[in-house]
């Protein structure tokens, strides 16, 4: 709790919580307490009416969050899974068949049913310790708001006021961040939520700094306030020594994000001369432009799995066809390096009608699954193959463990190319490349590196692989690590063994953005590195402030480091 002094007024206190996005916010908190809306319980005549009503909500909820990702930075994996949890939560599954139930039962109105749903079982699971239960509660939380806002219930607007603000709040919805002025918001601090919440993915789409997970007091409305989002920490009426301190950095901060803006037109070449190729991952078509603002040389991944999520049915050819003509004309030159669709364990989608799995991530997925559903697969390869004459399109498959997929991938391609022959179908013979993201992989890299143009090491999928640890299961988050010796010694061993094959080594998982890194992957000798787009230009300043040979460093440097 907060101090005061006999008089009344608050001294610094410091507030630990979990940062959801970095950056420094230095301003006065306003306090927003949203009114709890109670919907009253009437009896309903027209049950189907409501039923109808639960139905159209949830269509133009799943619209709205499909939206809501679509227009932001390509998601880690472990949002990609709160995405797919909570399109679950609206398609049929407990949660939905319970509201259901009781508006069909005691013939209420949906959106009470869904209210009341919500309470139950929040009430029931509140004491319960276990991160998975926390965190689908609070999805079913954010679902509930959405779908009750989407049937006419509570839609609350924040003013925030003529002067920007900390806004400082018990929980927000995706809705009301949306509806602020950007520029009046320095930052936002929430006790719920989570930093893979709706809230929090969209707080970073904006580059707002975020806390989660702090402990709010009303009384620090129109206090003096500092966040710092790299280190999770919320200062309240600082002394005018810390404000100062923080100043400074913010200030130190604000120069760094423009000095790196200056980057955006400068080569990826170390400070000894060797050529880095620094490319983008992206998740969706609305990214392209965001690859070409910060100046990438291209996408080193691009996840098709956007057009398979989120539907109804299968995408046609032609469809898939579209998108990838329009990255390839996009990039022009520069090469967009195509993932065939990884789907399975936390990436389903319901038409697909896949077989529930005991340990999916150990299941069925990515090209195993590609596989076994030729159809699906040929289709995606014919859409590429035809994208190719409109630019410099590459082909990357995911999962790959052994030869013998390959084989299989070559045969289909051969078929693939001959009915394009066959119809005067232009395409380009298009370069080729392995996802590295098993132990077995790394162990046959030579092998696999004679048959492509490129291995790229998914370092997401390799860690967890490699450690036994599932990536999203939070009681093992302080114990996974993805800076593991064994780690870095498969990198250095994928390298090796794909230069010694005669193909390049790109590294494309999350590991490529941190820049502290940087150095040591390139005097591993990795000829690329594929990252978000946002973090295309600190890893460009790591680059060029890197020696790809030791021996290069000047010994001033030498001393310095």
């Amino acid at each position: 709790m907060s101090r005061r002094t006999s008089k009344g007024v608050f001294q610094l206190e410091i507030y630990k919580g979990t940062s959801a996005f970095s950056g420094i916010a230095i301003g006065k908190i306003l306090y927003y307490h949203r009114g709890e809306y109670q919907i009253r319980q009437s009896m309903v005549d027209n049950v189907k009416k409501e039923l109808d009503r639960l139905d159209n909500a949830r269509t133009a909820v799943k619209n709205q969050i499909q939206h809501m990702y679509k227009n932001g930075a390509p998601l880690p994996k472990e949002q990609e899974l709160t995405l797919k949890r909570q399109l679950k939560l609206l398609s049929g599954g407990s949660f939905q068949r319970a509201v259901e139930s009781m508006i069909t039962t005691e013939k209420v109105s949906a959106a009470y049913a869904v209210q009341t749903t919500r309470d139950e079982l929040a009430n029931v699971f509140r004491k319960l310790e276990d991160e998975a239960v926390k965190e689908q509660i609070e999805n079913i939380r954010e679902i509930s708001e959405l779908l009750i806002g989407a049937m006419g219930g509570s839609h609350a607007r924040i003013n925030l006021g003529d002067e920007p603000v900390i806004l400082a709040a018990e929980q927000l919805s995706p809705n009301e961040l949306l509806e602020m002025n950007k520029a009046s918001l320095l930052a936002v601090v929430m006790h719920q939520g989570s930093v893979i919440s709706h809230v929090s993915i969209m707080a970073k789409s904006m580059e707002v700094p975020t806390l989660v997970e702090v402990e709010i007091e009303k009384e620090w409305d129109g206090h003096m306030a500092i966040v710092d989002g790299y280190t999770g920490t919320l200062y309240i009426d600082p002394d005018p020594e810390l404000l100062k301190e923080y100043e400074i950095r913010h200030a130190a901060d604000k120069e760094e994000r423009e000095e790196l803006l200056r980057l955006r037109n400068q080569k990826d070449i170390t400070a000894d001369g060797k050529d880095i190729k620094l490319l983008a991952n992206i998740g969706n078509l609305d990214d392209l432009n965001t690859v070409l603002y910060y100046g990438a040389a291209g996408i080193g991944l691009l996840r098709s799995e956007f057009q398979y999520l989120g539907r109804e049915n299968y995408p046609r050819e032609n469809e898939l066809f579209r998108a990838y003509k329009k990255i390839a004309e996009g990039m022009d030159e520069r090469p967009a390096v195509i993932r065939t669709v990884d789907l399975g364990a936390d990436r389903q989608a319901e038409y697909m009608a896949i077989p529930d799995e005991v340990n999916p991530m150990m299941g069925n997925r990515g090209i195993r699954l590609c596989l076994d559903r030729k159809k699906m697969f040929k289709a995606q390869l014919r859409a590429i193959y035809r994208a190719s004459a409109y630019g410099n399109i590459n082909l990357m498959y995911p999962m790959i463990t052994s030869e013998d997929e390959l084989d299989e991938i070559e045969k289909l391609i051969r078929e693939v190319k001959k009915g394009l022959d066959e119809k005067n179908i232009p395409y380009k013979n298009i370069r080729t490349g392995i996802m590295i993201e098993t132990p077995a992989a790394v162990m046959i890299s030579e092998e696999l590196g004679k048959r492509v143009d490129f291995l790229s090491l998914g370092t997401n999928d390799l860690t967890q692989y490699t450690l036994a640890m599932d990536r999203q299961n939070l009681l093992l988050k302080d114990k996974y690590n993805d800076h593991h010796p064994a780690l870095v010694k498969m990198i250095r061993m994928v390298t090796e063994a794909g230069h010694k094959s005669g193909c390049e080594v790109y590294i494309c998982g999350e590991l490529a953005a941190d820049s502290n890194l940087t150095e040591a992957f390139i005097q591993m000798g990795v000829d690329g590195l594929s990252v978000v787009p946002a973090c295309v230009l600190p890893v460009r300043k790591a680059i060029r402030s890197s020696y790809a040979d030791e021996a290069n460093r000047p010994a001033e440097a030498v001393k310095e480091k």
